[in-house]
């Protein structure tokens, strides 16, 4: 048996690992990635760290901004070698913290090279293919324990395959080849600084004539989907120009969206101070009117830019990305960016009112019909998530619920815009609240942080009332009214047996990373092109006949499953008595499961409530 040494209480067992101090690292590390081999997926790294003879911890980032979790990828790391003067040094993981390696420096030594990879083909999608590739800095360097990021200095270089361009925030100070050296910068924007990089690439500018000037970097699978025409150009300057009447300033002196078109590159949305990563499908351009639900992404992102990067929430604030992060006003930081990004893209154009509200009314739908959980779990609570499921599949969603801070966020937050609307007799909304609280300090670039009671004590400023109790009401007690936003501002969620215009989208475009076909509101049922159920609805009509998650229905009514023979089964049971027989395999047996319901298909909508303000149309009227 092997002996095994006791943790004793009152012991830091994380001790060894230097804790950040406010003080400056000294030197400048120098970090080189090559990014050359798409072939094999293999980003090799050589780190150049000026070191002082003595104990270092070098740290690998494991909390990281926009993911909310531990989810630093120190698996992906392969092939640590450290070496001073040419001579090889061992090194050695912390016992407590796989994200901390320690190493003693010899005296005599002023220099560490450090060299490793980071291997991108991993679950979940390629970061790197024959065409283009996303870098994250945080995957790719190291740094030293016990100062914080905004104390060490890094000099960049990146070496990508010959004809290859690049979007990014970081500014170049030389070109050489293929080979480009950055600017130094602080490790805090580095890490805030990704790449998009390409064969084929379009910048566009996106703000003529603005000061602080805005790019549209684009990186595709094929030359084709780079075309652009001028109404998605003026579509996408208008985002730009909506969003800085919105706030009323900007905390960046340039900004670049990041933006790639790929069916091979991992799908990503990301913000950044200066710059966001957003990655969708090739036709994004070309296939313009038939990617309606995934055009929000951009809006949200930019926003971004004032929610969560320049203003942010305490908890969230951390001094290097190894400390622990704290995800309680996550409704704030994600769920009024999840508004203002269907605001944005509405009132930009990218987004026609119905789509608007074709688009919100399955959010809402999902709040009427689909969270059971909140029967057992407040709204704050999910701010765990990306903790507690590391954004795993759960296998009843409707129940265990996920990161419902987003879009029960967005639904709260438009209560609190119509609310603020009735206050104040229409003169003013939550417009004022983003400009008062995310618009300060024009120009700067500090992190602003906030507590609960700050954002109560600026709602407040903005129309007298007991924000305190609304906004708790909504984040820390059971069953959230979370329709209620919608029946204030004048609109009524309703359902019929025809799918909006919008819905049918997840239905009909293939590369869709939604494409399920939604039986959520009448049957309770989820399900892939092939039969696989995504979800059932907790205590729906197929979960109490006994359908499971992830089982695969195989036919329906003695017929080979498809989508429309489902729907055709459903409109002919409507009403009737008889059930709904699915042919179920589960664990490589079938089952005939009898499914009794007689609704029909429901889809939803939103129907405008006669005689009363029109607050939703006012909300998504664009800016002058």
């Amino acid at each position: 048996m092997l002996a095994v040494t006791p943790v004793l209480a009152g012991v830091n067992p994380q001790a060894q690992v230097p804790p950040p101090q406010d003080t400056p690292y000294p030197g400048t590390i120098a970090i080189h990635v090559d990014a050359s081999d798409t072939a094999q997926g293999i980003f090799r790294v050589h780190e150049s760290i000026p070191v002082q003879p003595g104990a270092l911890t070098l740290l690998y980032p494991k909390w990281i901004p926009g993911d909310h979790s531990p989810s630093g990828p120190i698996d992906s790391l392969a092939g640590l070698a450290l070496v001073a003067d040419g001579k090889p040094l061992a090194w050695k993981r912390d016992p407590y913290d796989v994200y901390a390696f320690h190493v003693d420096i010899p005296a005599g030594v002023s220099r560490l090279d450090a060299n490793f990879q980071h291997l991108s083909s991993r679950g979940g999608g390629f970061e790197m293919t024959g065409n283009m590739l996303m870098l994250e800095w945080n995957t790719l360097a190291l740094y030293p324990a016990g100062h914080y990021s905004r104390r060490i200095t890094f000099a960049p270089t990146i070496k990508l395959p010959d004809g290859w361009q690049f979007g990014s925030a970081l500014e170049t100070a030389s070109q050489s080849g293929n080979t480009t050296t950055f600017k130094p910068v602080t490790f805090n924007t580095l890490v805030d600084s990704p790449i998009y990089a390409g064969l084929y690439f379009k910048r566009v500018e996106l703000a003529p004539g603005a000061k602080a000037p805005v790019h549209l970097d684009v990186i595709a699978d094929a030359p084709k989907y780079l075309d652009i025409t001028p109404a998605q150009l003026l579509a996408h300057r208008a985002l730009v120009a909506q969003a800085n009447a919105l706030f009323g300033s900007h905390h960046y002196d340039h900004y670049d969206f990041l933006l790639s078109l790929s069916d091979q590159l991992a799908g990503n949305g990301l913000e950044h101070h200066q710059s966001s990563e957003n990655g969708v499908g090739v036709d994004y351009f070309t296939g313009w009117d038939d990617n309606v639900t995934g055009r929000d992404l951009l809006a949200h992102e930019y926003t971004h830019s004032w929610n969560g990067k320049f203003r942010r929430p305490a908890d969230l604030w951390t001094p290097d990305f190894n400390t622990p992060m704290g995800d309680s006003l996550l409704w704030v930081y994600e769920g009024q960016t999840q508004y203002w990004g269907f605001v944005l893209t509405a009132r930009s154009g990218m987004w026609t009112p119905q789509q608007f509200r074709d688009a919100l009314a399955m959010v809402a739908a999902n709040y009427d019909r689909n969270r059971p959980g909140f029967q057992w779990r407040p709204l704050e609570d999910t701010t765990n998530d990306p903790t507690a499921a590391h954004r795993a599949p759960l296998p009843y969603r409707s129940w265990q619920m996920s990161e419902e801070y987003y879009s029960g966020g967005q639904m709260m937050w438009l209560a609190v815009d119509a609310k603020i609307r009735e206050l104040s007799h229409g003169k003013r909304s939550l417009d004022t609240f983003a400009s008062k609280f995310f618009g300060v300090d024009n120009g700067s670039y500090v992190t602003r942080t906030y507590t609960f009671d700050d954002v109560v004590a600026a709602l407040d400023g903005v129309a007298k009332f007991d924000w305190k109790a609304f906004l708790t009401r909504y984040v820390d007690e059971l069953n959230p009214p979370l329709l209620g936003g919608v029946d204030a501002s004048g609109w009524k969620l309703v359902y019929t047996d025809e799918p909006s215009e919008y819905e049918k989208q997840y239905e009909s475009h293939d590369q869709s990373p939604r494409h399920i076909f939604n039986f959520t509101y009448s049957i309770g049922l989820t399900l892939t092109k092939d039969g696989r159920i995504n979800d059932v609805r907790w205590n729906g009509p197929a979960f109490k006949a006994g359908v499971t998650s992830g089982a695969t229905v195989v036919a329906v009514n003695g017929h080979e499953y498809k989508s429309d023979v489902l729907k055709d089964a459903i409109t002919a049971a409507k009403d009737g008595k008889a059930p709904i027989e699915l042919l179920i395999k589960n664990q490589g047996e079938y089952r005939t499961i009898p499914v009794d319901y007689h609704g029909g298909l429901q889809y939803p909508h939103l129907q405008r409530i006669a005689g009363t303000p029109d607050y939703l149309s006012q909300i998504i009227a664009a800016r002058q």
